[in-house]
Parts: C-alpha cells; sequence; structure tokens
C-alpha cells in the first residue's frame, strides 16, 4: 500500500467511526418518537430506549429496552418485537441515509440503575 492510500484508508476510518455516534443519537431520537406514538404499553410501565448500537457496515442497529417496574420488560420487549416490522418501515421513511440499518430489540441488562430510580419514586409516592 502506497501512502496515499495508508492517508485515505485512515480518513475513512476516522469518517465511519465519527459517524457513526450520530447514527446512533439519530436512530434513537427518531425510533423513540415513533415509539411514543405507535406502540401501546401496560399501564404504569415507563418503556425507554437507553441507547443504540449500530454496527459498523451499517446493517443492524441494537436497540437496548429498558422498563420501570422491571417486571414488566419481558412484555414489552414481546410487543416491540411483534410490531419491529411497521416500526422498521416508519423509521425508513424518516430517515435520510442509506442503508438504513435493521433494528433489533434487546434487554438492557444494565437494570441497575433502572431499579434505583424505581426505588426512589416509591420513596417519593409514599412520602406524599
Amino acid at each position: 500500500m502506497g501512502e496515499g492510500e495508508e492517508e485515505d484508508l485512515s480518513s475513512l476510518t476516522q469518517n465511519v467511526s465519527s459517524r457513526l455516534p450520530r447514527v446512533n443519537q439519530l436512530i434513537k431520537k427518531e425510533l423513540s418518537q415513533i415509539v411514543l406514538r405507535e406502540v401501546e404499553f401496560s399501564s404504569g410501565v415507563l418503556v425507554t430506549l437507553t441507547r443504540v448500537e449500530t454496527s459498523p457496515n451499517l446493517n443492524e442497529s441494537r436497540i437496548y429496552v429498558s422498563c420501570i417496574p422491571e417486571k414488566g420488560q419481558e412484555r414489552a420487549l414481546n410487543r416491540l418485537n411483534s410490531r419491529v416490522w411497521h416500526l422498521q418501515q416508519l423509521l425508513n421513511k424518516r430517515l435520510k441515509m442509506r442503508p438504513i440499518p435493521k433494528i433489533i430489540f434487546l434487554k438492557e441488562k444494565e437494570t441497575v440503575e433502572a431499579g434505583r430510580v424505581e426505588e426512589i419514586l416509591q420513596n417519593l409516592k409514599l412520602k406524599k
């Protein structure tokens, strides 16, 4: 590889690595708005899209979902996964980029923080 080719490869790598955080942020923002309008969850359940991780080739985006109370997480994930095709179509219409990654909903494993927030909310309710 010549010197010019190495510089081109380096700049391409930097462009891709700086693009991924922007893509993740955009998908999280747009998909959160879509889910808010399009998906009904059980009463008393708060569902949050906590983070998005898109593959470097933009083939797929893993959408991590958190739920309060935690016992509603499986049902919320099932609901989202049952509507994934519809949500993907709505996302495809809103994003002006190509390719648009395939969305995959996953359970957020880092639920310790969510549990702490739930505990704080419960304590605030008891003080009223």
